[in-house]
């Protein structure tokens, strides 16, 4: 189990924009980080499209306006 970050934020124009953030940690897996990560931010059954970024994950929900990253602890 490893702990993962979550920053959940406002889009505009596509781009965060950091007007307000919500911050959570969770505890999980590599398999079911994004999963969990949707449970805890309210996002379960919303379809997201997902960009790997490398260091972080990108969850973009479709028809909102919002964007969360999710990262593991370093």
């Amino acid at each position: 189990m490893n702990y993962y970050f979550i920053e959940v934020t406002d889009t505009f124009g596509g781009e965060a924009n950091y007007s307000w953030v919500n911050k959570y940690c969770i505890e999980a897996t590599d398999k079911t980080a994004v999963r969990r990560a949707k449970k805890e931010i309210g996002w379960n059954g919303i379809r997201c499209d997902r960009e790997d970024c490398g260091e972080y994950i990108k969850l973009i929900p479709r028809g909102m306006c919002q964007v969360a990253f999710i990262q593991m602890e370093s």
